[in-house]
């Protein structure tokens, strides 16, 4: 991956996956310059500088990752990183008419989900075909999100935060939110990287897979700012693909400004994104190795 974070110095090994500066590491786990454990705050004042060099947004439903990371993701493509987006569901309950075919909504916000891939930069996007608003945590989409891991091997997945159920601003975090994010998190640490879990996929030639570190977008409790100034109108361009859900563009637009202005005060940037932040793995070296190619066609 790609790391400007000087003081991370080293790998992670064994024990439990952590909240950065939240709990006490396993034995071995490397530390920082100054002999603590790394979190958020060792990188300085300022905005988030790590990147990785690949990376995947797992999220509920199409217009999730545009609505969350997509500045961010965005920046890092412009970068070098490579990108990649699944989408548990097709978003086949995401309407206001009880009489509308859910299979041709699916259709329609599949097709606005890869027109805002394309305007982000992913180089794919994969839809999983989940049901909407009954989204499940169980071992039949941990195995699809594990074979999504393993056969992109990203650096670093972003996803819901499973823990909010109600915003810092009161709104109600959607129930597929929360278990889109919880599902994704149990499929990066252990099975991901846990040869035995779905030893099937191995044996096919998918080899277990760490994943670095976790972002885990819409925080209560944010942890590190991404400054997305140059991008954040990629962003709102991104949601204005979303026609059947967003109906007042002008008015969203000026929301998503705003919201990014509010998170980039705190890092003294003029708009950033806020994330919770998760590092499973640390890096050996904070020099940067070459950027992977793109895959040469998205599924």
């Amino acid at each position: 991956m790609v790391s400007e974070d000087a003081h991370v110095t080293g790998e992670g090994k064994g024990g439990q996956a952590t909240a950065a500066g939240r709990a006490a590491p396993a034995p071995g786990t490397p530390r920082t310059r100054r002999g603590r454990p790394w979190a958020p705050e060792d990188e300085g004042p300022g905005p988030h500088r790590w990147r990785p060099a690949r990376f995947m947004v797992i999220v509920a439903h199409p217009d999730d990752a545009d609505f969350g990371p997509a500045a961010t993701a965005a920046r890092w493509i412009d970068q070098g990183s490579v990108g990649w987006l699944v989408c548990c569901t097709s978003g086949d309950a995401g309407g206001e008419d009880p009489d509308l075919d859910p299979l041709e909504l699916a259709r329609v916000r599949e097709a606005e989900q890869r027109r805002a891939a394309e305007i982000v930069g992913y180089a794919g996007v994969t839809f999983l075909h989940q049901p909407d608003g009954a989204l499940a945590n169980d071992l039949p989409l941990r195995e699809m999100l594990v074979r999504e891991i393993r056969t992109f091997r990203p650096d670093a997945v972003l996803t819901h935060d499973p823990e909010v159920i109600v915003y810092r601003d009161g709104g109600i975090n959607h129930t597929d939110h929360r278990t889109a994010g919880a599902a994704a998190i149990d499929a990066v640490y252990p099975a991901a990287r846990n040869p035995m879990a779905f030893p099937w996929l191995a044996r096919s030639g998918l080899a277990a897979h760490r994943v670095r570190r976790l972002y885990l977008f819409w925080p209560s409790e944010p942890q590190v700012r991404v400054d997305v100034g140059a991008t954040l109108e990629r962003k709102v361009e991104a949601l204005r693909a979303h026609a059947s859900q967003v109906h007042d563009p002008a008015a969203l637009a000026e929301r998503i400004r705003a919201w990014g202005e509010e998170e980039g005060a705190p890092a003294g940037v003029a708009a950033a994104e806020a994330f919770r932040l998760v590092v499973i793995d640390r890096d050996e070296t904070a020099a940067a190795p070459e950027v992977p190619e793109r895959p040469a066609a998205a599924r």
